[in-house]
């Protein structure tokens, strides 16, 4: 029994670390967007001596961050949407067969994590110039789900193939239908991988950069948050500013993921146990 306690007290002395170790980066963000330059330098993690709030207003203003948050949630909404309504009937039906058609269109999937994001850079563009779609938004809509099918479809499948045979079977007999079964009885077991699947890909789609500056482009009116945050910096760069606008562009992201944690603990513990 001690030796149990020593365990759970550890475990309990190793969980709070693990957890200030994430806090820390954080608090430090948070601190130094309300300092000068020379606070963050000087008192790195101390409080700030006097709060200026005033670096939100200011990274707001310059950086045009109303516009181009408002680009990141039209995207990142659209390219989500498109990847589940794409992905979750692929994976149903890689779900539901077990040939050798199969096995091979997985494998196609899977080949897409071996193309490297810059070797699709230049045919993207070129994509992009002749279907008159350049320097828009809708391209980018369209193409994000493009890049995140081969790692949504693999894990969607993963998650459908763990239904139970005879829960298919007993529906079959009900007389449901494919779509009948893909809403009644995958979607609702497979729940906890959509979830995974949406906030993975979600983060992804908001942090993307390299697509979105050479694609979407560096226009106020069609950029997001990723190309609008570096315009602050600049040879006299004031890092309270900067830092302060990388706050404003977490914020969306951190609410998403508050929201959802719950769904996601469960989709996690979900995956480890079918796994």
């Amino acid at each position: 029994m001690t030796a149990h306690k020593q365990r759970g007290s550890l475990a309990t002395v190793l969980s709070w670390l693990y957890a200030l170790l994430l806090a820390l980066p954080l608090y430090y963000l948070a601190v130094s967007s309300l300092k000068t330059n020379v606070e963050i330098f000087t008192r790195p993690f101390a409080p700030p001596a006097h709060w200026l709030w005033g670096n939100f207003a200011t990274a707001w203003r310059t950086a045009g961050l109303g516009q181009a948050l408002l680009n990141s949630l039209l995207i990142s909404a659209v390219a989500i949407v498109l990847t589940l309504v794409l992905a979750v009937p692929a994976a149903y039906a890689l779900a539901r067969c077990d040939n050798r058609l199969a096995r091979v269109i997985t494998g196609a999937f899977s080949a897409g994590f071996l193309v490297p994001p810059f070797a699709a850079l230049i045919p993207t563009v070129i994509l992009a110039i002749r279907m008159d779609l350049f320097y828009t938004r809708e391209f980018q809509m369209l193409f994000l789900p493009a890049s995140a099918l081969p790692l949504s479809v693999l894990l969607l499948t993963q998650f459908m193939r763990t239904v139970p045979r005879a829960l298919i079977e007993s529906a079959a007999l009900d007389g449901a239908g494919h779509r009948r079964l893909l809403f009644s009885v995958f979607i609702p077991i497979a729940m906890p991988g959509l979830v995974s699947v949406t906030i993975l890909q979600l983060l992804t789609f908001w942090n993307e950069y390299l697509f979105s500056l050479t694609i979407t482009g560096t226009g106020p009116d069609v950029r997001t948050v990723q190309v609008a945050l570096p315009t602050l910096v600049s040879d006299a760069t004031n890092f309270g500013v900067l830092t302060a606008g990388t706050v404003l562009t977490l914020l969306p992201v951190y609410v998403a993921y508050s929201l959802s944690s719950r769904r996601m603990q469960e989709a996690l513990t979900a995956g480890a146990v079918k796994g």
